[in-house]
């Protein structure tokens, strides 16, 4: 972790030294206001939800998560300029019965979550993993000239409170939308944020290895094996959670489980 520290005009304490990656930064922060504003400063102080249905929030998920694909396809940034499409990648980094949390809008809906909410997901993880990257790096400069194992220390700490910090800052921010309901909200808050800061835990500190290094690029497949070995890492950590901790609050019967497997293998046919 201890490195020597860089005199390079181009050198930041908070950016990327990779000029791609950097970039790539920037413009996930430069975008965030502006799906941020859409959903807290326009659509929920004014209450426009009332008259979405399935389509609206459909395509409110879309119009805050397509140009985060879209924009860096068109507007190459200088670093990537010579590359070919396929060698540009951009990575993205629910489990609402055991927080006793549940989406009551109206929505087209795949395991009981709303299409719209996996969208704004992406647009949100963008910004978390941003303002992450950048604390971080800015972390290690500071405490370069301490012992390894000291750094290790601050840097575990950082990552812990930031990722409890974003998700109760989440939930908070949401709060004034009446159909994000809780069983429990102050416990959703205080624990169900630490249920919920199990993701960043495990993606803060893999994303940032994403291209850190420059000179040493990353391609697809090796970004493609972090992700899904740490995607793998956080189903683990949640379900050992599910089975040791078990939910936040009490799950009445009628939203357990009641017969695991596809909806159309033998025993789904007698449930009502």
């Amino acid at each position: 972790m201890a490195g020597a520290k860089s005199t390079s005009p181009l050198s930041s304490l908070w950016l990327a030294p990779n000029p791609s990656k950097r970039w790539g930064e920037l413009f996930f922060l430069c975008y965030t206001p502006f799906w941020l504003t859409l959903c807290l400063g326009i659509i929920v102080p004014y209450k426009l939800y009332e008259r979405f249905t399935e389509l609206e929030y459909l395509l409110l998920g879309l119009v805050s998560a397509v140009p985060s694909f879209v924009i860096p396809m068109l507007f190459v940034g200088k670093a990537d300029r010579g590359l070919s499409w396929k060698d540009r990648y951009w990575v993205k980094a629910s489990v609402f019965q055991v927080l006793g949390a549940s989406y009551t809008f109206p929505s087209w809906k795949m395991n009981n979550v709303p299409h719209t909410t996996f969208l704004l997901t992406h647009a949100c993880f963008l910004f978390y993993h941003m303002a992450s990257n950048m604390t971080l790096r800015r972390l290690r400069h500071s405490i370069a000239d301490l012992p390894e194992k000291i750094q290790w220390f601050f840097e575990a700490a950082w990552i812990l409170a930031l990722s409890y910090f974003i998700a109760y800052l989440e939930t908070l921010a949401i709060s004034n939308f009446p159909y994000y309901e809780f069983v429990d909200r102050a416990i959703m808050y205080k624990v169900g944020s630490l249920f919920y800061a199990i993701y960043f835990i495990v993606s803060f500190p893999m994303f940032l290895r994403i291209d850190e290094k420059r000179g040493n690029p990353w391609d697809l497949p090796r970004v493609a094996v972090d992700a899904l070995g740490a995607a793998m890492l956080v189903t683990i950590i949640l379900d050992l959670w599910r089975i040791f901790l078990g939910p936040i609050v009490p799950i009445p019967k009628t939203k357990q489980c009641l017969q695991p497997g596809l909806p159309w293998f033998p025993g789904h046919s007698n449930e009502t």
